[in-house]
């Protein structure tokens, strides 16, 4: 079994709807985001998914929230964009690409500040 991994980030803004404190106001962050596909074999090649591949895939999830307001993004017109509704929607999007006989979409982690994230398991983890 293989864990193989990519790291990127993106620039954003947002604001909780009803939080009881300052974060209820505008403000970014500089979000990072570890993306992890867990591999049960190598290709002929000796890769559980190419890098190249996987860096393409991802930045293309992320390129649809880098330098946005993401209240303003559809994924959380009825939800916060909470560090934890980012990681199931970068999941969720990223999953059907993600998915292959010899891989698939393991986790999502996303860290909103340089001490503060999380690790987004779906449905189906293993």
């Amino acid at each position: 079994m293989y864990d193989i991994f990519i790291k990127t980030h993106f620039a954003g803004a947002h604001h909780l709807r009803n939080y009881p404190g300052d974060c209820e106001n505008p403000h970014g962050h500089n979000w990072k985001i570890k993306v992890t596909v867990r591999a049960t074999q190598v290709d002929e090649l000796g890769m559980g998914i190419d890098f190249k591949v996987l860096k393409k895939i991802v930045n293309t999830a992320v390129d649809m929230l880098d330098h946005r307001d993401l209240n303003e993004h559809p994924a959380f017109q009825d939800r916060n964009p909470s560090s934890e509704h980012i990681a199931a929607f970068l999941y969720d999007t990223l999953y059907p690409d993600l998915k292959h006989d010899r891989y698939k979409l393991h986790c999502v982690e996303v860290w909103e500040t340089e001490t503060s994230g999380l690790i987004f398991y779906g449905p189906d983890a293993s």
